[in-house]
């Protein structure tokens, strides 16, 4: 990610900003532009997303989100995919889902872009420290995946077989690395 801003600027004076695209965010009295994501990266947080979401929405269970502004704590950021269970999602008095986001998301998911991995294990620890319940770091390039769950030390996935752990909300979903990966593969290769 890019600091756009050397000034301080509080979230205040920052969540009046219109929103951009790429999205900025609010971390540590600074505002970050996100990378804009390229192919890889797109593909994998649409195929993800809704991968979650077949499993968890008809049973009421989470819901999966792209690039949901979530502020809470001093902070305003975009995860790549915020999920958040069923019981956590804002709900207006129509029975609609909210516009406003203001508590960590349950899952917090980023897919590593240029640049990008540092401040994605900083908003990462961030969440778990203020009540999510697990993190994840793709990293398409080098086709890892680091987990991160509430009080443990980060795991760190590269075997095309290993299941990734996913919350206790979903226990009963099984996902592997190389399915994960093998979502990027739309040619075959002679």
């Amino acid at each position: 990610m890019v600091q756009t801003l050397t000034q301080e600027i509080t979230l205040e004076n920052f969540l009046q900003q219109p929103e951009t695209k790429p999205a900025r965010e609010y971390i540590d009295d600074y505002i970050y532009t996100k990378p804009m994501p390229q192919g890889q990266h797109s593909r994998i947080q649409l195929k993800l997303a809704n991968a979650i979401n077949t499993v968890t929405e008809d049973g009421q269970i989470a819901l999966a989100f792209p690039e949901l502004r979530c502020t809470f704590a001093g902070k305003s950021i975009v995860p790549d995919i915020a999920v958040f269970t069923w019981e956590h999602l804002p709900v207006n008095n129509d029975g609609t889902i909210g516009d406003r986001f203001t508590i960590p998301p349950d899952w917090i998911i980023e897919i590593v872009t240029d640049n990008s991995s540092i401040l994605n294990h900083k908003k990462i620890l961030y969440c778990l420290n203020n009540g999510s319940l697990m993190g994840w770091i793709i990293d398409p390039k080098e086709k890892v995946i680091f987990t991160y769950i509430s009080n443990s030390l980060p795991q760190f996935f590269e075997e095309n077989n290993d299941p990734i752990p996913v919350p206790n909300f979903i226990s009963n979903w099984q996902i592997t690395l190389g399915e994960i990966f093998a979502w990027l593969q739309v040619k075959s290769v002679l």
